[in-house]
């Protein structure tokens, strides 16, 4: 049995992330994305638009001093959705970063139109973003 052509797409996206490759981050997503990220802190909310969600990104990174990681556990998709489980470490002065999260994405076509967070501690988000 092969793996549906998403979840090579999704792997191919997580891989980028990694390498911070905006450019391909960018192909990988719908002109007007919309990416829901919870929390309670100014890094949660809803980003709109590719520019937005990679500046959303940008903020990730500075805050983590580049040292924010999110590694796949496990990877699911259909022609419709996407959905990741990853754990996401990083380090922050006197702040360490350790949770698993559940990602989950609508797909347009082979490009995600819509992107959800959830995190199995979200307060260890706010912790450390906070």
């Amino acid at each position: 049995m092969t793996e549906h052509p998403n979840v090579q797409r999704m792997r191919e996206g997580y891989d980028a992330f990694a390498k911070g490759d905006l450019d391909t981050l960018r192909d990988f997503m719908m002109p007007d994305v919309r990416w829901h990220v919870p929390g309670h802190t100014d890094m949660a909310g809803d980003y709109e638009g590719v520019d937005a969600v990679l500046g959303f990104f940008g903020r990730i990174f500075e805050r983590s001093g580049g040292t924010f990681r999110a590694e796949t556990i496990a990877l699911l998709a259909d022609d419709r959705y996407g959905a990741a489980v990853v754990l996401l470490t990083a380090h922050r002065e006197d702040r360490d970063l350790r949770v698993q999260n559940a990602q989950v994405c609508r797909f347009d076509g082979d490009r995600i139109a819509e992107f959800w967070d959830t995190s199995s501690d979200p307060d260890a988000l706010d912790r450390f973003f906070g």
